[in-house]
C-alpha cells in the first residue's frame, strides 16, 4: 500500500496526520481514543478496529474535498 501525505496539523510531524491511499481511501494518524464513555457510544466497532481522535481543523484544512 502506498500512502501519499495529505497534512498535519502537528508543529513537530507528530499526529493527528491524513494520508491517502492510491485507491483514494484516507488514512488516519493520531491518539487512539481510550475514554470508556466515548468508547460505549460507538456503533458497531468490530474486533481489531479502534477509534481515533481527529481535530476538526485537520480535516477542513487537508481531507480531500471531492
Amino acid at each position: 500500500m502506498q500512502l501519499r501525505f495529505l497534512g498535519s496539523t502537528s508543529k513537530h510531524g507528530d499526529c493527528p496526520t491524513l494520508y491517502e491511499t492510491e485507491t483514494g481511501d484516507i488514512v488516519v494518524q493520531g491518539d487512539e481514543l481510550t475514554d470508556p464513555d466515548g468508547l460505549a457510544q460507538l456503533l458497531h466497532l468490530k474486533e481489531g478496529e479502534t477509534a481515533v481522535a481527529i481535530p476538526r481543523a485537520l480535516l477542513t484544512r487537508f481531507a480531500p474535498k471531492e
